[in-house]
């Protein structure tokens, strides 16, 4: 299939968090606001256009951008009220398109390839865009283009709350004269490399070899360089809300061990949600299985704000768990399931949290990776291996 045959939707919602908070307080519509951690040691996970002014930007320590923009209205943030604006934007777009994938908390794919036999791509795009403002009273911006990459391209272009497309024949000259920052996965380390080689503009990196560029960059400069030529095979992969990472241990002696069975289950969630962390995700669904010695089974879930942190997770699932186990029967089995995954990384979840705390988890998980999942754990989530017959392997 050639996908650059395709017609690609890229949208994604507008200073989403403080969108939300502007829909519940509209006395903040026009000022400087910032989204994230009230402490000291805070983090910014989001802030509008008034306070991006001042160069103030997501992941920055709230006290740096407290420096930059005095005036600042800073909010905690609601990350459950968060979730639940996604999922109805999520639910206006599922309505309407034939196929579409959930990138992020704030941002989605559409494949309307072959539209343009019943309605305009763009008119379809516009009407599709219209509903979810009205639905939803959020401000979101689209791009329409051949792939995931002009298209996301375009949408940053069109913001705030605008539409941009891209045709075919005109994607090197939309590219060209834009900064190497536009393209996506081009991070500060790289633009800084780029920018040392004299290289500022997307035309100047696609006029490179790809050899030499992949000899700069390795492996990943092949992947930039194609995208600054306008090439993306990725395909729009079907949004489900059942895509999930799971796992569930099986007893070599049926258990009434409540205490084992609380440190296990730690244990579980705390390993799932590493790899789910390793993979750049978000979870918002979790769920609790457990099998009696007389083979009945039964599960719990919970929809949660969108989170990577296993604290989060692991509170959750006990709590999931002495729901359920409610009969004092012997355990066979015990699982545990992250779901409704999405994209993202761990600064959605700083409403609550620190720059310690996610330097924590980011030192954690370093060394897990350097050293294996099981080189370092919570004390409580140790487990008694010995009482463990067989483990079923993470599940996607």
């Amino acid at each position: 299939m050639n996908f650059q045959n395709n017609t690609i939707v890229h949208l994604d919602l507008d200073t989403f968090f403080v969108s939300v908070e502007r829909l519940m307080n509209s006395a903040l519509i026009g000022k400087p606001v910032i989204i994230g951690g009230l402490s000291d040691r805070g983090v910014v996970a989001s802030c509008s256009y008034e306070a991006r002014r001042f160069g103030v930007h997501s992941a920055m320590p709230m006290r740096m951008a407290l420096n930059l923009c005095g005036d600042a209205i800073v909010i905690r943030g609601d990350m459950d009220e968060y979730s639940r604006k996604s999922r109805l934007v999520t639910d206006v777009i599922a309505a309407y398109a034939p196929v579409y994938e959930k990138a992020s908390i704030d941002e989605h794919y559409l494949d309307i390839s072959g539209m343009d036999r019943f309605i305009g791509s763009y008119k379809w795009t516009h009407e599709l865009r219209n509903r979810i403002i009205s639905e939803t009273g959020l401000p979101i911006s689209f791009g329409l283009s051949v792939n995931k990459t002009v298209s996301k391209i375009a949408t940053g272009e069109a913001k705030p709350n605008g539409e941009k497309e891209v045709p075919r024949d005109l994607v090197q000259p939309f590219l060209n004269p834009l900064p190497i920052r536009k393209i996506p996965g081009v991070g500060d380390r790289t633009r800084q490399l780029l920018h040392s080689m004299g290289v500022y503009t997307i035309q100047t990196l696609s006029d490179i070899p790809p050899e030499m560029i992949q000899h700069v960059l390795g492996k990943s400069g092949i992947d930039i360089w194609k995208k600054a030529n306008g090439i993306d095979l990725s395909p729009v992969v079907r949004y489900s809300e059942e895509k999930s990472i799971s796992t569930e241990r099986t007893f070599e002696t049926d258990t009434i061990d409540v205490q084992m069975l609380e440190r296990l289950l730690i244990h579980m969630t705390e390993k799932i949600a590493f790899k789910m962390r390793k993979k750049q995700k978000l979870a918002s669904v979790i769920t609790v299985k457990i099998r009696y010695s007389n083979y009945d089974t039964h599960t719990l879930q919970k929809k949660i704000a969108y989170t990577s942190f296993d604290h989060t997770l692991m509170s959750t699932a006990l709590e999931l768990f002495r729901r359920l186990y409610e009969r004092r029967m012997l355990i066979r089995l015990i699982g545990v399931k992250l779901g409704g995954l999405i994209g993202g990384v761990q600064q959605l979840d700083l409403f609550d949290n620190n720059d310690k705390i996610i330097k924590l988890y980011l030192s954690m998980d370093q060394i897990r990776m350097r050293f294996g999942s099981n080189a370092i754990h919570r004390a409580s989530g140790v487990e008694k291996s010995d009482k463990i017959k067989r483990a079923k392997a993470p599940t996607e």
